[in-house]
């Protein structure tokens, strides 16, 4: 059974500070996704965690201080990939690739659109990019584990107040529409594949309060494509570590 951790640290020097690597040791995970790094390979505690037996893969951004992504995993891959290819989504470090065998782990983080219409429309065209991109890696290697940082709650049991949020970015139709095209084309959300009635979040904003009243948005995903369904064991959230904004989600398959 493969363990696997995906987490918007929203820092990891900031998540450092405040226990993430006691926790890793604590949990022995076998693979751990970090999303929004917000730092260089250098500036991380590389040595704590090679200490706890990982092998550590990192795609920064260009810009300091923003995005980027680093895989950690106990096993060392058999080929690891930074980006997509297509230059002004790789220069912030979104996407990162590594081969296990026979399957295809992408460690992600999405676009956030929250900043105005300028980011909002880079997110649609990562999207539509994304999809493409994904439909053509999976000719080559069709067993894939999509985890990450998504932006994106997809139905009304993915977010506190569907309601009064149906005009936010996050929770756009045309977002959650591409959300539904996605798991329509072969691809499975874990956890709702295993959970299909709990309502349980992923981020909370800082404001009002909203975590400890739990106000929160289910964002982060671990998408497994329809062939690698059967091999789920078990997936949930781990809101008790609160090292960000968001909190862990983790997925149990036969790998």
């Amino acid at each position: 059974m493969t363990s696997i951790i995906s987490y918007n640290i929203n820092g990891i020097r900031a998540a450092a500070r405040k226990g993430l690597i006691d926790w890793m040791g604590q949990g022995g995970y076998d693979i751990v996704c970090f999303q929004e790094i917000k730092a260089l390979q250098e500036q991380a505690p590389v040595e704590e965690i090679e200490a706890l037996g990982y092998h550590h893969q990192w795609h920064s951004a260009e810009k300091k201080g923003y995005s980027g992504v680093a895989t950690l995993s106990k096993q060392a891959p058999d080929q690891v990939v930074m980006g997509c290819g297509i230059e002004k989504y790789d220069r912030e470090g979104r996407i990162l690739r590594t081969d296990f065998g026979e399957v295809t782990l992408l460690n992600c983080y999405f676009p956030s659109g929250t900043s105005g219409d300028e980011r909002q429309a880079f997110k649609y065209d990562f999207l539509d990019d994304f999809y493409d991109w994904v439909e053509e890696l999976r000719k080559e290697r069709p067993q894939l584990i999509i985890v990450g940082d998504y932006n994106i709650a997809h139905t009304p049991i993915d977010i506190h107040d569907p309601v009064r949020n149906k005009k936010s970015s996050g929770f756009l139709p045309e977002e959650r529409e591409w959300l539904t095209k996605w798991f329509d084309n072969g691809f499975t959300d874990a956890y709702r594949h295993l959970n299909p009635e709990k309502v349980e979040y992923s981020w909370w904003s800082y404001r009002a309060n909203a975590r400890a009243n739990n106000k929160g948005w289910r964002i982060d995903y671990q998408s497994v494509t329809d062939n690698l369904k059967d091999r789920l064991k078990r997936a949930g959230q781990l809101s008790d570590a609160v090292h960000s904004d968001h909190c862990p989600v983790w997925v149990e398959l036969d790998m």
